[in-house]
């Protein structure tokens, strides 16, 4: 795993063992960062279950103002600020070891650009942070939200009632990225 693009870039990074984690295919995340490149530059980043914190730091990398990183995982931890040393991208991060619903409490009326989630497969992470991202004002109307899941019709369901809308969905193999926005009634 390593981060493809931007300041940082070929950096190998280090990533968890076990089966805890699943860190995002190159490929996926290649064409992922290709879809929202021109949303990146300058943005106030959120990547909520950052598990080795790739996805943080290819934000990062590729020119995002501020990047937050949130893992409740002490395994996490360690890898994640490894990994921050080793990309050299400490002034343009902020990591967080704690419960995601302890971090959007704390993070009340933050506003984020750009939302990455991509929490432990089988869980109602999504739809729960969902949620508290709503519920907390964590978004503007234009801001961008990122769910990666193998569950698209599951995820799909239980957030139809969100006052958020789909804008476009990609498959890649096993991962479903699905890109979300605030519903503004119009």
């Amino acid at each position: 795993m390593r981060i493809i693009s931007g300041k940082s870039r070929g950096t190998k990074l280090y990533t968890l063992e076990g089966m805890e984690t699943r860190p995002t295919l190159d490929r996926v995340k290649e064409s992922l960062f290709n879809i929202i490149q021109d949303k990146i530059l300058e943005s106030t980043v959120l990547d909520l279950f950052a598990g080795s914190g790739a996805i943080g730091l290819e934000f990062a990398s590729r020119g995002a103002k501020e990047v937050y990183l949130c893992d409740k995982s002490w395994d996490a931890t360690e890898i994640i600020k490894l990994n921050i040393e080793k990309t050299h991208l400490e002034e343009k991060t902020c990591f967080y070891n704690m419960d995601f619903k302890e971090f959007l409490k704390k993070m009340k009326l933050k506003k984020f650009d750009i939302i990455y989630l991509d929490p432990p497969y089988k869980t109602s992470f999504i739809k729960d942070a969902l949620e508290k991202i709503l519920e907390y004002n964590c978004i503007k109307d234009d801001s961008l939200i990122i769910v990666e899941t193998d569950e698209e019709k599951r995820i799909l369901e239980e957030i139809k009632d969100l006052e958020l809308e789909v804008i476009d969905k990609r498959k890649y193999g096993r991962a479903n990225i699905i890109f979300l926005q605030k519903r503004i009634n119009r």
